[in-house]
């Protein structure tokens, strides 16, 4: 079982799991694994012929690595994939995976057997157990999950004197920092009866034989607190904090769930002095730093963004926080091999998001000194710096999103970009390894990177907005000169704007739009595609906005296909979040947002909202959503009261629209009959 455990504990098998969103089921069936052998004395020991001891402290903490590691890999299988991707953070608990575990072993006890023949890997994969399970079932982990989440709530407390929790904190300093002790300079916890830690080493022993790894784990917090405290106070090096936590790591491999947890809501409290990089004390990332920066700056280089300096000014050396710098010399004293690989993926995951949430320049800092260790990391290590540009500063971010605009459109001057199209959005690989050094990172993949660090999504959705109007604007003016474009010619081959042929606009119109779209989808979601289409769209026709500030006929260009290009943008979103039809659980949601917005548009035409916009603008859009609608989500329309689709068809009859107009009420059921029949006769279409 050991051997089993650690064979999928690699990131690779791991992605595998996830890709079938089988993550909730071997979650399932690690917990009772893990409670049984955490609650284990290790009294027995195996050696393997390679040398490696087996206990249940070792089949413990392989157990619980790969539990804690498949948190953040529960995603639903790919074909499945409809609604919002479940955040990493809130949702990503023990309680959830259980519920997503006891979900679908329900469904698939509910599926015919000739349903289950399509699939090879639901029949492999059935756990021969259907019974649903629950956090109750598992005492001691659920009890250590409360404690993690005390600690990250709140400053540690509770550490009484003389109860069992204590003797083992005292133990394991006694174990981890004995020759501190020696010296006359003891690191004890802070307790409620304010004693001092004593032991020898027959009774460090005699913990390291009899303790199960639940109550190791219960003291661990303790450990790291009394242990952090001294070395702020100087009772403690960093040199001999970092050592204490690796044997405290190797004693324990398990114990490195808490240490991240721990660390990680002591750097985000903020109440650690920071810890100098200077060589001495702590490791310097001096030699690197420069480095660093300069190829920060050439993977950013496509972007437009400016890069802030890394030199720290006068003589004073880079800073991390204290449990930020404990954390980062912890994971350099790890040798880089295949059995660390999994416990070096658990720090290494903790380090990267408190770094990526620190102040600048603190992930770069982490950058430099790892690329000092292992230097074929350094591409990796360079641009998860580089994405910690984009954290604390949103107008670096509206910056990126322009240039994936211009760079999919061909707008830009990057050669890299100026053929346009999905390649210049996505790149081709990135990496010291290509001809000429390390590249600039193409847009696209950097804003898959850094978009759920965006925090005000709301305002994310109003800039996708500018910036598609904006390159609405470019593609028609396509940079050529007033007189030009004021030449509207008629040619065999049809309408022309100057040298601009309008089909060729519209299909770059069409492709701004679908970008527009996707990056809302991909930014917030349904809930964000339902506020775009609810709020953000309304409010936008509304407010006076300077398309056509140009004039003449090129601002009448511009206008028209901005209209256009919202129309597209609108539908392209809905149907991404809802689909085109009634079968996710999404589309329950659109006849509510659907209805809302037709209702706006059906009020505005009627001439009961006043618009801000250009009129040419607004019949565009609705002419355009119309077209959609009854080209493409047919199903959408059975969902719209019938009155505001009369509304609506009567406004597109006052736009000599009556095709359109009969279209729209066709599709609008039973009830739309009698109004389409009167517009047939009426109109003699």
């Amino acid at each position: 079982m050991n051997v089993l455990i650690v064979g999928i504990s690699f990131i690779d098998s791991v992605q595998i799991f996830s890709l079938h969103g089988l993550v909730p089921q071997l979650a399932g069936a690690l917990m009772p694994i893990c409670e049984v052998f955490g609650s284990c004395a290790p009294k027995v020991s195996w050696t393997l012929t390679t040398g490696e001891e087996i206990s249940s402290h070792a089949v413990f903490s392989n157990a619980f690595t790969l539990l804690l590691g498949l948190w953040r890999f529960n995603y639903p299988p790919l074909e499945h994939v409809m609604g919002d991707v479940p955040p990493v953070g809130s949702h990503l608990t023990p309680e959830y995976l259980l519920l997503v575990r006891n979900s679908q072993l329900a469904s698939s006890g509910n599926t015919t057997k000739g349903q289950h023949k399509s699939s090879r890997l639901t029949r492999i994969s059935s756990p021969t157990s259907t019974e649903p399970i629950f956090m109750d079932s598992f005492p001691k982990l659920k009890l250590w999950y409360r404690q993690i989440q005390a600690c990250i709530a709140s400053t540690l407390s509770g550490l009484v004197h003389g109860t069992p929790v204590h003797q083992i904190v005292d133990g394991l300093l006694n174990m981890l920092f004995r020759k501190i002790n020696r010296s006359g300079q003891p690191v004890t916890p802070t307790t409620s009866g304010g004693s001092n830690s004593s032991g020898s080493g027959t009774e460090d022993a005699s913990l390291r034989l009899k303790l199960p790894a639940w109550d190791i784990l219960e003291a661990v917090p303790f450990v790291l607190d009394a242990a952090l405290t001294a070395c702020a106070h100087g009772r403690l090096s960093p040199r001999e904090l970092a050592t204490g936590l690796k044997d405290l790591a190797d004693f324990l491999p398990a114990s490195l769930v808490t240490i991240a947890s721990y660390f990680s809501a002591e750097v985000t409290r903020g109440i650690w002095k920071p810890a100098f990089m200077n060589g001495t004390d702590w490791p310097s990332p001096a030699a690197n730093l420069s480095m660093v920066e300069q190829q920060i700056k050439r993977m950013l280089a496509a972007t437009g963004v400016d890069v802030p300096s890394l030199a720290v000014g006068g003589s004073s050396p880079a800073a991390l926080p204290l449990p930020l710098a404990a954390l980062v010399s912890l994971t350099i004293t790890y040798k880089l091999d295949k059995a660390t690989d999994r416990f070096l993926n658990v720090l290494g995951l903790a380090v990267n998001t408190l770094a990526a949430g620190c102040p600048w320049p603190c992930m770069p800092t982490i950058a430099a000194l790892w690329s000092q260790k292992v230097k074929r990391w350094s591409d990796f290590l360079v641009f998860s710096a580089s994405r910690t540009v984009f954290h604390h500063n949103s107008d670096a971010v509206v910056q990126l999103l322009r240039s994936c605009f211009t760079s999919t459109l061909g707008q830009n001057s990057s050669p890299i970009s100026s053929s346009g199209g999905v390649g210049a959005l996505l790149g081709h690989g990135f990496g010291s390894h290509l001809s000429g050094g390390i590249s600039p990172v193409a847009p696209g993949i950097l804003y898959l990177r850094v978009h759920r660090s965006v925090r005000n999504i709301i305002f994310m959705s109003e800039e996708i907005v500018v910036l598609l109007m904006r390159s609405v604007k470019d593609i028609a003016t396509s940079g050529l000169p007033t007189e030009k474009l004021d030449k509207l010619k008629k040619t065999k081959y049809g309408m022309r704007y100057g040298q601009v042929s309008l089909a060729a606009a519209m299909t770059r119109v069409k492709l701004a739009a679908a970008l527009g779209a996707s990056f809302i989808w991909i930014t917030g979601g349904s809930s964000l595609v339902q506020s775009l289409i609810k709020e953000t769209l309304p409010s936008w026709f509304i407010s006076v906005h300077g398309l056509e500030a140009d004039g003449g006929e090129s601002g009448g260009m511009v206008s028209m296909l901005g209209g256009y290009a919202l129309a597209y943008f609108a539908v392209l979103s809905g149907t991404f979040a809802w689909g085109v039809d009634s079968t996710s659980a999404e589309s329950k949601r659109r006849p509510n947002v659907l209805g809302s917005h037709l209702e706006f548009m059906a009020s505005a035409v009627d001439g009961k909202i006043s618009l801000g916009c250009d009129s040419a603008t607004w019949r565009a859009y609705v002419s355009g959503f119309v077209s959609l609608m009854v080209g493409c989500t047919m199903m959408w329309m059975l969902e719209v009261d019938v009155d505001v689709l009369k509304r609506l068809s009567k406004g597109l009859r006052q736009w000599n629209e009556e095709e359109l107009a009969l279209a729209l009420l066709g599709i609008g059921g039973v009830d739309a009959m009698g109004a389409a029949a009167e517009l047939i006769i009426e109109s003699g279409i």
